[in-house]
């Protein structure tokens, strides 16, 4: 045996027999440069097919192995066991629904997690349509409050006709912010206020379903019911055992409502999140939901803030979505007895502060005024509604501010707008 002899080719190293035709295009003949760019041309096209020919059973097999792996490209799982969220697998599904239709959860995950979440143990989007059903509750509507989009498709409800909507609010370090909370409540109360027959729930869920959900729910509660923030975190506590257990965010509820509990209790942290997910520290390991993924959509709600010049910026409240707006407009029309101007032609109903100059003296004669000192800043009216209070300014824009107003008597049953009532 000759070890310095070159190796046999393999079967696929053999050269391939090209065409006769192929072998007669390489005669060197005498042709002009319009008729060799046509054969190089030609060359190079068979030359494709024959490689993409070659290619696509290696693409096909491919294809047959990634039939039940669904990654998304880029993904840092593709190929791997996806893990799930800490804590997730003994956290309980669901809790008990408030208010008859509002339902606290956790995260389902899809089909791509069941390699890491054993047969009986799993809670996807399917399994909770049906969990609710034997409840005798169908659902009409799911708010996701989770930073990423890693763990189902929205299409899994939504082709089903259930509505779905995504309010990305981040789980580690920070509170979900006031105009995301205007959004819920909103978008809640909608929802239920339309329903006239059939009454459909609202599943609500964040990773865990007990701090971002009940934070929004608690909100929702206080703004609905006209209850303290203390009977409203009683409610979910019950519906939802133990309740919020992370202190910052009940912190944020009390302040937020300008109210003083007499002991801020916290409850412990429950026993699925404390036994395996500590820290150095002892502490419960935050929600893995800011980690960064390709996936995190929570960033782009982040605003920086930097250093700069003082400037006379008087804007209040915190903003409100654009349905909503439209919303309080047409109420707004309704109130004054006024005829809308046409979409995206809405006008202030208030009045407009004038000079007391020699062209405006004459309107003091011809209608009722008020005298006010005019100074720079932005001028608003206040609409008081029965789940709160809104500046507008002359541009007909909407913001929500937190303030409070004593009412001692119940409201009345019947009115031509109940769900916003003007004190």
């Amino acid at each position: 045996m000759d070890l310095n002899a070159s190796p046999l080719p393999e079967d696929d190293e053999l050269p391939t027999q090209e065409p006769v035709e192929d072998l007669i295009l390489d005669q060197p003949i005498n042709e002009s440069s319009v008729q060799t760019l046509h054969r190089e041309r030609e060359e190079r096209r068979r030359r494709l097919k024959r490689e993409n020919r070659d290619e696509v059973p290696r693409q096909h097999a491919q294809f047959a192995r990634n039939d039940f792996m669904i990654q998304s490209k880029g993904s840092r799982y593709a190929g791997k066991i996806r893990p799930i969220p800490h804590g997730w697998l003994d956290c309980p599904p669901f809790g008990q629904c408030l208010e008859g239709s509002i339902v606290p959860s956790k995260v389902p995950l899809d089909e791509t997690y069941n390699d890491a979440v054993i047969p009986g143990r799993r809670y996807s989007s399917k399994q909770v349509i049906n969990g609710q059903r034997r409840f005798g509750r169908e659902l009409g509507l799911v708010v996701d409050l989770t930073n990423t989009t890693r763990y189902y498709s929205p299409l899994e409800y939504t082709k089903l006709g259930i509505k779905y909507i995504k309010i990305a609010c981040k789980g580690r370090d920070a509170v979900p912010d006031n105009e995301s909370v205007n959004k819920f409540v909103y978008e809640v109360m909608q929802f239920i206020g339309r329903q006239k027959h059939s009454r459909k729930a609202v599943l609500v869920h964040c990773t865990h379903g007990h701090n971002r959900t009940g934070f929004m729910i608690v909100h929702y509660l206080i703004r609905t019911k006209l209850c303290s923030v203390t009977e409203a975190l009683d409610l979910f506590k019950v519906a939802r055992p133990p309740g919020i257990y992370k202190r910052d965010y009940i912190e944020a509820l009390y302040s937020f409502y300008h109210e003083c509990p007499e002991k801020l209790v916290c409850p412990p942290t429950p026993d699925w999140k404390r036994s395996s997910d500590l820290d150095l520290n002892g502490e419960a390991v935050q929600d893995q939901d800011d980690e960064e993924d390709g996936d995190n959509i929570g960033l782009l709600h982040e605003q920086h803030v930097e250093n700069g010049p003082i400037t006379n910026d008087d804007v209040l409240g915190d903003a409100v979505c654009y349905d909503e707006q439209e919303f309080l407009r047409q109420k707004c029309y309704s109130l004054f007895e006024l005829s809308p101007t046409g979409k995206g032609t809405s006008q202030f109903p208030g009045s407009h502060p004038v000079s007391l100059n020699r062209d405006n003296l004459q309107l003091l004669r011809q209608r009722y005024y008020y005298a006010t000192w005019k100074a720079d800043g932005t001028r608003y009216m206040m609409l008081i509604a029965l789940h709160g209070c809104y500046l507008i300014d002359r541009n007909f824009c909407f913001r929500r501010v937190q303030l409070r107003f004593p009412l001692k008597v119940e409201f009345e049953v019947g009115l031509p707008f109940p769900s916003l009532h003007v004190n």
